[in-house]
């Protein structure tokens, strides 16, 4: 797997991803999924420039001008419900793609640390040949995006796959890389070292779709 792991340069997303930790500013709710949509457009400019390109004419009112523009047939594909805003920071960039949805969650039996992720839902076009982008905001265990992989099997095989992360855990990504073909690139904004004794991301953020939505029962 090829890794692009944005903290690495400093760039402007250093304010959203501060913004995203800070227990005060993240109280915000709409604050909070506005820098997430950020963070999106930001790493989906930066994953444009891989794509492929071809030499297309433009009419203007006073000529014509080639440029070259993306020919990928692209598929955001987003993990419900805190890749929602993530989804639209891409989408923003991406706005001809086609789009999937997939809801997976960790299901913890009564107060166990351990816990299965369940997909339960998918609604995603024909990948075949296609250009995906997985959407996750939060890479923790890894093991959402595998049940992901193995749940879309039946839609079609990519072209190729781009993982889409705000935050990840080195461990969650070396899973990854591990469970996923070989060409697979992955575009996150920090990288942290550990998880804690339930899979959370340490330092990380807390728990995205809670801040981007509310507390759920």
């Amino acid at each position: 797997m090829i890794l692009h792991n944005f903290e690495t340069k400093n760039s402007i997303l250093n304010k959203f991803i501060a913004e995203l930790r800070d227990v005060t500013i993240q109280k915000d709710s709409m604050r909070f999924r506005k820098n997430i949509e950020r963070v999106g457009e930001v790493l989906s400019y930066e994953l444009s420039k891989t794509l492929n390109y071809t030499p297309q004419t433009t009419v203007t009112p006073l000529g014509e001008k080639v440029i070259p523009l993306a020919a990928s047939d692209i598929v955001i594909c987003s993990i419900l419900r805190a890749g929602l805003p993530f989804h639209q920071g891409i989408l923003n960039y991406f706005d001809d793609a086609e789009n999937g949805f997939i809801s997976a969650y960790r299901h913890h039996e009564g107060n166990s640390d351990d816990f299965e992720v369940i997909v339960n839902y998918f609604a995603a076009p024909d990948l075949e040949g296609k250009t995906l982008l997985l959407v996750d905001p939060m890479l923790a265990t890894g093991r959402t995006l595998e049940n992901v992989l193995k749940g879309l099997v039946g839609y079609g095989t990519p072209k190729e796959i781009h993982i889409v992360s705000v935050i990840g855990s080195e461990e969650g990504i070396s899973y990854v890389n591990s469970v996923f073909p070989e060409n697979t690139q992955l575009w996150i904004a920090a990288v942290d070292e550990k998880l804690n004794s339930k899979g959370y991301i340490i330092p990380g953020l807390g728990d995205a779709g809670d801040l981007a939505y509310g507390t759920k029962r």
